[in-house]
């Protein structure tokens, strides 16, 4: 295990990354790289409290576990338990749906601070996005998945019990449903860790708001992102289109802050799926493109038709 930090908030609070692997600190070649980042909204605090509980089991289990240990052999894992630490210290133990601590320390949304559909230009085939003055925080994460080669990814919020993919932003800002290419596997990675969790198959609605989204039914316990209700600006989308990951966003549960005697339930309840999705990361094709002298080749690319 190896602990470091991306950077500081606003605030001067750390930013903490608990890297879990064999090998810390060492890219090893083959073994895939993934990313969980909670506490995004600083009173969401379901995720940053089951990323720190999984923190703990992995390196309680390994070498003990052989479901673990295959993790951490296999697996190069970066965990952020919380983005929003600034938010995270104004949040309030027991808020159902409130806004107390949910913005940075500026007071502002960082999930609709990451660059938008208008933003990200193509260039050769390729994505880009025209960097400007954003967040602390938006802008720490923005270079750090892009110095590590992350293919899968979560970011944890609360406030609804679903498992939502990309794409969050339309052109039109209509909440319409929004497809990527890859909306297929988008799917079966959302439904990987909805029926991996005792309810969220279920797709009830979070009964407590009768006015707002969240009193909706959710077939499957999964959904399109901007078919739920359109963002720009959101985290998940600037993963699938500026770099190699595919990042869905898990809303944890219906309070965003639970009391503490409600968080045993809570890893209880998310335990296996958090694990289930980290073991997604090992279906599909993986190897190595190289020359005739078995040396890997620099900026190749594969294409399947």
């Amino acid at each position: 295990m190896r602990l470091y930090d991306i950077g500081k908030s606003i605030q001067g609070r750390k930013l903490w990354v608990m890297e879990i692997s064999d090998q810390p600190g060492n890219h090893e070649a083959g073994e895939p790289e993934m990313k969980y980042v909670g506490n995004m909204h600083g009173n969401e605090v379901t995720g940053r409290e089951m990323l720190l509980l999984l923190i703990e089991y992995f390196c309680s289990n390994y070498n003990r576990d052989t479901r673990v240990t295959q993790l951490v052999n296999t697996i190069r894992m970066h965990i952020i338990p919380s983005m929003n630490p600034d938010g995270w210290e104004k949040a309030v133990e027991g808020d159902w749906s409130g806004t107390v601590g949910r913005y940075n320390a500026r007071g502002v949304d960082l999930n609709r601070d990451f660059p938008t559909l208008h933003d990200i230009i193509i260039r050769q085939g390729r994505y880009y996005f025209d960097y400007k003055s954003r967040q602390q925080e938006t802008t720490l994460i923005m270079n750090w998945i892009n110095s590590y080669p992350f293919v899968l990814s979560a970011n944890f919020h609360g406030g609804a019990l679903v498992a939502s993919y990309p794409l969050d932003d339309t052109l039109t800002g209509q909440s319409v449903y929004s497809a990527t290419p890859d909306d297929d596997v988008f799917r079966s990675l959302a439904k990987a860790y909805s029926f991996a969790h005792p309810t969220m198959w279920q797709g009830k609605s979070c009964t407590r708001h009768q006015q707002d989204r969240h009193n909706k039914s959710f077939s499957q316990g999964i959904t399109n992102g901007a078919a739920w209700y359109a963002i720009s600006g959101g985290m998940q989308d600037v993963n699938y289109l500026t770099t190699n990951c595919f990042e869905i966003t898990i809303e944890m549960g219906c309070r965003k802050y639970p009391q503490a005697s409600g968080l045993r339930q809570e890893w209880s309840n998310h335990k296996n799926p958090l694990m289930k999705y980290i073991e997604q990361i090992h279906r599909g094709m993986k190897g190595f493109i190289l020359d005739e002298n078995k040396q890997g080749i620099y900026g190749a690319s594969l294409t399947i038709q």
